[in-house]
């Protein structure tokens, strides 16, 4: 067991409380729905950028490569200017969904590089200009643009050309778990010598005013390099600044006159250290050198081509600090990351594919964020202080009052998503069960708790309406990433997190049957479930034309659910045989689903389109008849995601379910023919339950391995490129609507225009397309080839073809033979700049056609699947596939 694995064993077994410390503050928290107190619940334009240097945060806590303990009590981040900007750089610009072009996007360019599992040692990148930061440029020109151009980027205005610019390597290392050493390498990549004001900055989130702490917590100067920080709860945690630094303080308190023209409660004001090192103005600045916020001050010059660094170091005991202590820390936590991923990646051998692989899971744990929303708290407003609007007791989120959020979750993005998404955070916990397996498994619990579960069923979906529905993936997750924990341990589960997430999931599976099943004829409805602008309209305000949608995506998510717990009820039996009965019900589920696909209502009317050889939603209108909508997208592929191959050995001694199955074969054979034949096993003895029988299954899979449809160079497409000469079109109350191929951003202004899946590359449903085939193949083995390409008349098996997939995918981060990679299009500042051309950027989606990224820029989220696709290329049990890079690179 190497060093990083002993300190995850400590912190499970809380003998050592090594996360306690980690990067829980977002890079944006001023655009959440919990700071914002408009009438209008416009949340992104409530808080500027410009007024949140001023704004004292009730939720949360923002801050450039920040880090707190894990209560978010203490905080601290980096903060720099270059001596020209009207602010300084503590957090990240970006455009709100309104100035952007595109939706809301941050305009920075930064990376992150390195985490162990415990954040026992950090790396994060930040590229800071030396010239002016081009912030009216950037909101100018974006609202020039229209849909159909691109995004304005910060490397698009040319800040970047001449190389004026600092390279700003920031880590963490912990000596101890309440001993943390951070350091920032400033490099001059410009021809001239720059000046720049480096800024360590401490602060206590405001957590007084709420009447829950009797005593303020606050910073007082010991020396003249070290401050003392002392919380009523956390005791004492002393700051040691090397070098001389000027020490600064003053409080976290809203400077109200700036922001709302009304008299300070307080003298000293958070924006103070802001105001002293750009305007001189030291008026908020406590003389006294004490308060709840503060800052070393160091102003360098750092000659062309040179850097130079900035260290201080946390610690809980007052121990003399030398320089050579912290670089001896950092030094040897280095070794240990080095070690633990050393060993994770032992198997690929590629050193390309360990830097993407890596970088990946470094964005996965720095995605970890403080998550704060109590719901009637935030409904009601804190006592004795500014009431919340009186629209907000009917507004979002009113009807979900249970909520108390109080944790570190997995978070999307930390600028453009500061909030937890339910369908997101399931994939994310597949790369994560990987690195830590007991934090994976408590985020899937987390989101089953009674604080975050509604009472009647529903899991939350995100915090801008906790009401939308997500597809229902979790329990896939949480089978997923039992499975991974059991192979890494051997072949032993872990039983107690099974059981507890199945009954839960129960609750939520019945919520889906009660709510989203408005005929109880087994055919859903879940409104646009994640996929966005993908339909001719927004599916979840299909009532606006008096109608009503048929869902083959929810249903067939439903299908799929149904078999996830009916798998993890067959697993559950391997401990107690009871659970064949649960088995035997979403057995039944998953049938009575099938049925209901082919024959809606008893009319008849099936989803599968037998002309098309492809699923479609079924809409109805009024008196007339039901139509398919026949937009070939990545709807109707998701019925082939229901699959679940189980081998005979484990039914075979459950006779109550053994027997329902035989009751299924003789009293409704019709019902059991419309899936795959259970009755017939395949490799191994493995029985297949699915969706699709041999016919469907090679057609639907025509369709998708067709590079004139949904096959791209780089994976799957959302929507298949048929539509692009052949755009399907229906009249809906006398307009005309349409969906067309579209391989990059959106052209429509459907759900702010920020998100497309009328073309786009989306990693979560290509990896749930690869998992499927390798399922069936785990049954069907070599005896059913398909062709790959359609057309080609080249038959591969469907591992094969899952394999051939995920080298699409992974191939978007890749240097081709001409040493570029897709992710960065034609950018040649980031294709060929040495200082540019090696750092990853994970992207939300990627161009249909060039695999270039799009949407939000640091989505590691699920993106971060791509570390799980390098994983699994390479199966340690197996020997590497034969020129595989060679096949990546041409």
């Amino acid at each position: 067991m190497n060093i990083e694995k002993t300190r995850l064993q400590e912190d499970k077994d809380r003998i050592k409380h090594w996360k306690k410390w980690g990067p829980y503050l977002t890079e944006r928290q001023w655009g959440t729905v919990r700071e914002d107190y408009s009438e209008d619940g416009s949340a992104w334009e409530n808080v500027t950028h410009e007024d949140a240097r001023s704004k004292a945060y009730r939720w949360g806590e923002e801050g450039l490569a920040g880090v707190s303990d894990y209560k978010q009590k203490l905080c601290m981040a980096w903060a720099f200017w270059n001596g020209k900007d009207p602010l300084i750089k503590e957090r990240l610009f970006g455009l709100t969904g309104n100035q952007g072009n595109h939706g809301e996007d941050v305009k920075e360019l930064y990376y992150y590089l390195d985490s162990t599992p415990t954040h026992s040692y950090m790396k994060m990148l930040y590229k800071y200009p030396q010239n002016e930061f081009p912030y009216a440029q950037l909101v100018e020109e974006n609202a020039k643009r229209t849909k159909l151009d691109p995004e304005f980027e910060l490397i698009d205005t040319g800040i970047f050309d001449d190389d004026a610019y600092f390279d700003i390597f920031m880590e963490y290392a912990k000596a101890d778990h309440n001993d943390l050493v951070g350091r920032a390498t400033i490099h001059n990549r410009g021809k001239e010598d720059a000046e720049i004001w480096v800024m360590p900055t401490i602060w206590f989130r405001k957590t007084w005013f709420t009447g829950h702490e009797p005593f303020l917590p606050k910073f007082s100067q010991k020396s003249d390099d070290k401050i003392l920080a002392y919380s009523p709860k956390m005791g004492n945690y002393f700051f040691h600044f090397e070098g001389e630094p000027e020490l600064l303080f003053c409080d976290n308190e809203t400077n109200r006159v700036k922001l709302y023209d009304i008299a300070n409660q307080k003298k000293y004001l958070k924006d103070a250290i802001n105001d002293y090192v750009v305007h001189g103005d030291d008026s908020h600045l406590n003389p006294n050198k004490n308060g709840t916020k503060a800052a070393a001050l160091y102003k360098i010059t750092i000659p062309a081509g040179s850097s130079k660094q900035v260290t201080f170091r946390m610690s809980h005991k007052n121990v003399a600090t030398k320089s050579q202590d912290c670089e001896d820390i950092i030094n040897d936590r280095i070794r240990d990351a080095d070690e633990f991923y050393g060993d994770l990646q032992d198997h690929v051998e590629d050193e390309e594919l360990r830097s993407i692989q890596r970088q990946a899971y470094a964005g996965m744990m720095w995605g970890k964020q403080f998550y704060y929303y109590n719901v009637e708290r935030w409904l009601e407003g804190d006592p004795g202080r500014f009431m919340p609007p009186p629209e907000r007791k009917k507004g979002r989120n009113h009807n979900w009052r249970h909520l108390q959020n109080y944790d570190i979750i997995s978070m999307p993005d930390k600028w453009e998503y500061p909030w937890y998404a339910a369908w997101d955070l399931a994939f994310h916990c597949i790369p994560l069960a990987r690195l830590d397996p007991e934090f994976a498994k408590k985020q899937l619990l987390l989101l089953l708790s009674e604080w975050y579960m509604h009472p009647n069923g529903q899991i939350p979906a995100y915090e801008w309406n906790f009401n939308d529905v997500n597809p229902p993936i979790h329990a896939y997750a949480v089978h997923r990433v039992y499975q991974i924990e059991k192979k890494m341990n051997g072949g032993k589960g872990d039983q107690v997190f099974l059981e507890r997430a199945l009954h839960k999931l129960m609750l939520n599976f019945t919520w889906w049957v009660n709510q989203k099943d408005s005929e109880g004829q087994n055919i859903f409805e879940g409104g646009f479930l994640g996929l966005d602008n993908v339909s001719l309209f927004d599916r979840s305000h299909v009532d606006q034309f008096g109608a009503r949608l048929e869902q083959a995506d929810a249903t067939a998510w439903m299908a799929m659910f149904s078999l996830n717990l009916l798998r993890i009820s067959l697993d559950l039996c391997e401990f107690n045989k009871v659970y064949q009965y649960t088995a035997t019900k979403f057995l039944e589920h998953f049938l009575y689903i099938a049925g209901a696909m082919n024959n809606i209502s008893g009319k008849n009317i099936s989803m599968w389109d037998d002309e098309d050889n492809f699923f479609y939603d079924i809409l109805h209108i009024d008196d007339t008849a039901p139509k398919r909508m026949k937009v070939r997208s990545i709807v109707g592929i998701i019925p082939l995601f229901a699959v679940e191959p189980i081998k005979e050995e484990m039914y075979e001694h459950l006779t109550a379910f053994k027997e329902r199955l035989d009751f299924f074969m003789k009293e409704k054979p019709k019902l059991a023919s419309l899936v795959s034949n259970w009755i017939e096993p395949g490799k191994d003895k493995r029985h297949l339950f699915s969706l699709l029988r041999g016919h469907r299954m090679k057609s639907l899979l025509n369709k998708l391995l067709d590079e004139n449809e949904f096959l791209s160079e780089y994976g799957i497409r959302s929507v298949s490129k048929y539509h692009k000469d052949h755009p399907y079109s229906m009249k809906l109350n006398g307009v005309e609507h349409t969906v067309s191929y579209t391989p990059g951003e959106s052209d429509t202004r459907m759900f702010g225009g920020n998100s497309n899946w009328r073309g786009p590359i989306w990693f979560p449903i290509n990896w749930l397309i690869m998992e499927s085939l390798k399922k069936f193949n785990f049954y069907y083995g070599g005896d059913f080839p398909i062709e790959y390409p359609t057309g080609s008349g080249k038959f591969l098996t469907l591992d094969i073809i899952a394999k051939e997939l995920s080298k699409r995918n992974i191939a978007i981060f890749l240097k081709d033979k001409d040493g570029k990679r897709p992710v960065y299009g034609d950018n040649e500042k980031m294709q060929n700049d040495p200082h540019f051309k090696d750092y990853m950027l994970f992207y939300e989606y990627f161009h249909g056609d060039n695999g270039s990224g799009l949407g939000a820029s640091h989505q590691t989220g699920w993106t971060g699947l791509v570390a799980e696709m390098i994983h699994k290329l390479y199966p340690r049990e197996e020997k590497p596939i034969d020129e595989a890079i060679t096949l990546f690179r041409n």
